[in-house]
């Protein structure tokens, strides 16, 4: 290649497209969990697929850029490629909505295709930017080396800021869907300009009409949330039955059901099972000293103050944006009987005073699961040494099948509480349906009875556990494979 070549695109413009154009792939890959999740949830399994696809993405779009640059001088399409990449990029909240809704029933089954929509396509055309602005500033053989790995270099930090800027200031600040426009529409820019000076203007026309077809889209799509948070899509629907009823829904699952007029209504069953499990326990109104982590629409914290009058509820919720909507549309309010910490529950149990509670209650989801550091043996010591020696934890685990992941957390609490019972229905006892399995643990005898009388029919409380825990592995911070216990065909 001769030296005029390399003209076009000039040193600091070439490390300002590959710095650019690999930030943006990180931006998409880590947005995209963002966008799939109140469809199919956000699991370990679906942050496997995300990286899978983004790295499939780059390799495909490393090779074939490459290749194509060999081919056509990267001059003429260089434009046009950032330029495409950011139209995609533009259809992405448009396709997700509608393809999430239209697969919602059965959008597990699905989570390559959602993701590959999502992500492969504009992933993989800004992945070729590199490749070809490599080629265009080669002068000579004696400085490829020189040239390759600057920009490479450049390329590398540009995926490293574009990962940092996500994860700690734009999801934290920003709604997802104005990250994916913005990004969009910053890469539609800087392609168009791109094109007009290397190509002219005629170039631009056909995919800058593609991004604005994106944004209107956009406008009409379905829109899942009512809040984006860093964490979840959420949103709060009245009950039509009743007149103070809301709920809370978490990405695609209802967190959490009050009803604004009456907190000692209970609307969920495994809701109603803990309140059986503290009312086993306790005399009738007399007031606790209650750990919650996991916050949600804070059923149970209002639940014991208006039935245990005195009651000290202090809660750990990770989101901070769930802890301002139970505010704005549940009627949340703190003050000596209720204390809302926004921090992640395992940090919160450790700073707790030893034998400073009578109840802990863990209730805290990611998806359909516990975050798997909040069910580890580690985890359990130390909300053992919160409680008072009378003291008792409550689990909320959602399983199905064989349940494995309920019995691996059931032998959890054995290896540190002498005393451990089991509420659930017979059928999910046996593993013909999912569903809540409430678990409690203490060091002083669970009076069965008196919790039976408490919970609803068809319901179980079982403290002989052996042949339905089987041998199921204790959880550890070494290992804990919550996930994967909780796949439905795990054996």
């Amino acid at each position: 290649m001769g030296k005029g070549e390399a003209g076009p695109v000039g040193q600091r413009l070439a490390i300002t497209l590959a710095f650019g154009s690999s930030a943006a792939v990180m931006v998409l890959e880590l947005v995209s969990l963002r966008l799939v999740a109140p469809y199919i949830g956000l699991t370990l399994e679906t942050n496997t697929a995300v990286i899978g696809v983004a790295l499939a993405a780059i390799a495909t779009g490393a090779a074939l850029g490459g290749r194509f640059a060999d081919m056509v001088s990267p001059s003429r399409t260089l434009g046009p490629l950032i330029l495409f990449a950011g139209a995609l990029v533009m259809l992405i909240l448009p396709v997700v909505r509608w393809t999430g809704e239209a697969l919602r029933q059965d959008a597990s089954n699905y989570v390559f295709l959602v993701l590959a929509v999502t992500l492969f396509a504009p992933a993989a055309l800004l992945a070729a930017v590199t490749p070809m602005v490599t080629k265009l500033r080669l002068a000579s053989l004696a400085q490829t080396g020189t040239v390759v790995g600057r920009l490479s270099a450049y390329a590398t930090v540009g995926g490293i800021v574009g990962t940092v800027l996500t994860g700690f200031v734009f999801v934290a600040k920003t709604p997802i869907s104005t990250i994916v426009l913005s990004l969009g529409g910053l890469l539609v820019v800087a392609g168009a300009a791109l094109t007009v000076v290397l190509r002219g203007a005629r170039a631009a026309v056909k995919p800058v009409a593609l991004a604005l077809v994106g944004a209107t889209l956009t406008l009409v799509a379905p829109r899942p949330c009512e809040v984006e948070t860093a964490y979840h899509c959420a949103r709060v629907v009245a009950d039509p039955n009743r007149e103070g009823g809301r709920t809370l829904y978490l990405d695609q699952l209802r967190h959490s059901y009050v009803d604004l007029n009456d907190p000692t209504y209970l609307e969920f069953d495994y809701i109603k099972n803990f309140a059986a499990a503290i009312n086993g326990n306790w005399p009738a109104k007399q007031p606790l000293d209650a750990l919650h982590v996991g916050g949600g629409g804070l059923t149970m914290p209002r639940y014991l103050t208006a039935t245990r009058p005195d009651t000290k509820n202090q809660v750990y919720e990770i989101d901070g944006a769930v802890v301002e909507l139970d505010k704005k549309e549940l009627g949340v309010r703190t003050g000596p009987d209720l204390s809302v910490t926004v921090r992640d529950g395992r940090l919160g149990v450790r700073d707790e005073a030893t034998d400073s509670k009578d109840l802990v209650i863990m209730d805290a989801f990611s998806g359909l699961s516990v975050p798997w550091h909040l069910t580890t043996r580690e985890l359990v010591a130390d909300v053992k040494r919160v409680l008072r020696p009378d003291g008792v934890y409550l689990v909320n685990v959602i399983d199905h099948g064989k349940a494995l992941f309920a019995k691996s957390e059931v032998k959890t609490l054995q290896a540190e509480f002498a005393h451990v019972a089991v509420i659930a229905t017979t059928d999910e006892f046996a593993g013909r349906t999912g569903g809540n399995f409430v678990l409690l643990a203490a060091d002083r005898p669970i009076d069965v009875a008196a919790i039976e009388a408490g919970v609803g029919p068809g319901m179980e409380v079982r403290d002989q556990l052996t042949d339905f825990v089987g041998d199921a592995p204790v959880l550890t911070d070494d290992y804990a494979p919550v996930d994967q216990l909780l796949t439905p065909y795990a054996s």
